[in-house]
């Protein structure tokens, strides 16, 4: 997983989690009615804020908002950029 970004201040770079196929009963989902994924793990981590360290490190597996973050494209796969506080918990 090396990724040569390096996010400024209190930023992570994450790369989202597949979304899930089917439930848990064996059911089939289709592309239309997948969620987003809420979980992902980090890739980058930016030096932190003035008397502030970063608590996430890469590696580590997140869970964030649906709609946390900037979705972008590097090298032909999807990440996700946002400040730390969007992240809820590392798992």
């Amino acid at each position: 997983m090396s990724l040569n970004i390096k996010p400024i201040s209190d930023r992570v770079v994450i790369e989202p989690m597949a979304a899930e196929t089917t439930t848990a009963s064996g059911i089939i989902i289709p592309d239309t009615a997948k969620e987003k994924p809420q979980k992902g793990t980090v890739v980058a981590v930016g030096n932190g804020k003035k008397d502030y360290t970063m608590s996430v490190k890469t590696g580590d597996v997140v869970l964030y908002g649906k709609y946390a973050g900037t979705e972008f494209k590097y090298e032909g796969k999807d990440y996700l950029i946002m400040r730390e506080e969007e992240i809820y918990a590392i798992l």
